[in-house]
């Protein structure tokens, strides 16, 4: 009985300090789009800590964007900032409405530099607030998608020949093109019609122009922290240039990464920016031990990236505000890589929809094995332990899955993440493990199980179910992208497949009776999961 009272106290003593704490640490929150993993679960984990976290309205965040925005989201900021010690802030929402509108806008250059001004105003009347701040180098995919909602219509027909045709642009100003690919590369430009390149290369050149901005304010001292993301990119390509000369810019500014970085990634900069702040607040540099499957480990260059993980993840600790260090003896967190032993990223998740039915690949291999003896080791050592799952990209390794579950070290985790490209998992996998030390086990274990709905149930296994099932339907593999009209018949399928899944692999919790999905971008990319009503 006086254990019982002496944990009753404890958990008291937790959350009083927590709600004093809360309104002493507010922090302003604009995420870069409305989609969940980005907004409303980045939002999820940093109120488990007790911060205090203030969003604008969720329809000022949607994924079309419109001109009033901006403006709107630039008033929503200044009234707030008032009483805020902290502000993490996606620029691309400021400026163009967005991510996605941030490549599709119309946007005039004078227009967007008037509102990368009011940065300046906004630190002017708010000196003390810490701003942290994150943009994005325009992306650069391999290819179009036909229904594809982030890129120019145009870039369903031409990604292909443009990506090709700045890699060449690319290469030819760091070595030498072959005759070959001189040639390829005059052909390419007379493929793509003049004036879908000039829109596309129009636009990047007016973000551009505005990122050199921000970096400017950061070597003024009017942003803390700035983070320059470069989304789905490649070794070779427009962003890769584009990357090349903002690093050269950044240089003559003498900016050291304490104060600003460019690396792959995007989405994953919300809660690392949040995580840093909430360090920051409560004067913490938590001390991070990194450790990478046998084979490739961390020299593996992962779908979607341009950089080996082990750099990506010394730049995500360092966005933190964490340290690392070389033994797990000195780590309040221990963070392992799920790659593939020869540092190949084995498909994806989001293959278009087909005739062969959806079978998960259940079959551990060597690398599989040697990850869970590694996982084992460190649990059994005592160690706090992240997973970042990045052998499969968007989605969880299900053979790891697996295993981990017939072992029951689910929940023996600190954190977990296996959600779309490789630094986005590892970014949330860091983030969450560090903050998971300022929350309460029942809250940890809840983010867990958010993450084993997202990442594993769905984007491993039942967005292919139902991929499958809609290559039958009237609009076939194009519906997977875009729905019109099969919305309610997917959202219907997602609920009855999860809730039959979180049965089967979770424990009862009750706030996993009643769950329900649904798909706020209107195609199965991404999907809300919300718990039942007894949570």
């Amino acid at each position: 009985m006086k254990k019982f009272f002496m944990i009753l106290a404890g958990i008291i003593l937790f959350a009083s300090m927590n709600s004093a704490g809360a309104a002493r640490t507010k922090i302003l929150f604009i995420p870069h789009d409305d989609r969940p993993v980005s907004c409303q679960q980045t939002a999820e984990i940093v109120k488990e800590t007790g911060a205090n976290i203030v969003m604008p309205p969720i329809e000022l965040l949607g994924l079309a964007g419109c001109n009033e925005h901006p403006d709107q989201l630039w008033k929503w900021f200044e009234e707030n900032a008032k009483d805020a010690r902290a502000a993490v802030i996606a620029s691309d929402s400021l400026l163009y409405g967005g991510l996605i509108p941030s490549r599709k806008h119309e946007f005039s250059q004078e227009k967007i530099s008037a509102w990368v001004e009011n940065f300046q105003k906004i630190r002017e009347q708010n000196p003390e607030m810490k701003l942290y701040v994150f943009a994005s180098l325009m992306r650069t995919p391999l290819f179009g998608t036909k229904g594809d909602i982030e890129e120019p219509e145009y870039y369903a027909e031409y990604g292909d020949e443009i990506h090709q045709y700045t890699a060449l642009l690319d290469k030819q100003e760091i070595s030498k093109l072959t005759n070959d690919e001189k040639i390829y590369l005059r052909q390419l430009k007379n493929s793509i019609p003049q004036n879908f390149l000039n829109d596309w290369l129009q636009r990047r050149a007016k973000n551009f122009s505005a990122t050199k901005k921000l970096v400017d304010f950061t070597s003024a001292g009017v942003i803390d922290y700035l983070i320059i993301g470069r989304d789905d990119n490649a070794p070779l390509c427009q962003t890769h240039k584009e990357n090349r000369a903002l690093l050269n810019y950044a240089k003559n500014k003498n900016l050291p990464k304490e104060k600003f970085q460019s690396l792959a990634g995007i989405d994953e900069f919300n809660l690392l920016l949040l995580t840093r702040a909430i360090n920051d607040i409560r004067g913490k540099v938590p001390k991070i031990n990194v450790q990478f499957n046998k084979g490739k480990g961390g020299k593996t260059v992962p779908m979607f990236s341009d950089e080996p993980v082990a750099t990506s993840i010394e730049d995500e600790i360092i966005i933190a505000g964490g340290q690392m260090v070389k033994s797990p003896n000195d780590a309040d967190f221990v963070l392992l890589f799920n790659t593939d032993i020869n540092g190949e990223t084995l498909g994806g998740h989001n293959m278009p929809p087909s005739d062969k039915p959806f079978v998960p690949n259940l079959i551990p291999t060597d690398s599989t094995n040697n990850f869970v003896a590694l996982v084992e080791e460190n649990l059994q050592r005592g160690y706090k332990v992240g997973i970042a799952d990045i052998a499969y990209c968007n989605g969880a390794d299900n053979a790891l899955m697996k295993i981990l579950h017939d072992k029951n070290l689910l929940f023996k985790l600190q954190s977990y993440a296996g959600w779309n490209t490789a630094t986005n998992s590892s970014g949330f996998a860091l983030s969450t493990g560090i903050l998971a030390n300022y929350m309460m086990p029942d809250s940890k274990n809840k983010l867990l199980v958010r993450r084993y709905l997202d990442d594993w149930a769905y984007q491993a296994n039942i967005r292919s179910i139902i991929g499958h099932e809609l290559f039958y339907m009237p609009r076939g593999a194009v519906a997977y992208y875009q729905f019109d009209g099969e919305r309610e018949y997917v959202e219907q399928r997602e609920t009855e497949l999860l809730q039959d899944w979180a049965e089967k692999n979770l424990p009862p919790y009750k706030y996993l009776r009643g769950l329900k999905v649904s798909n706020t971008w209107n195609r199965m990319f991404e999907c809300h999961i919300e718990f039942g009503e007894d949570e």
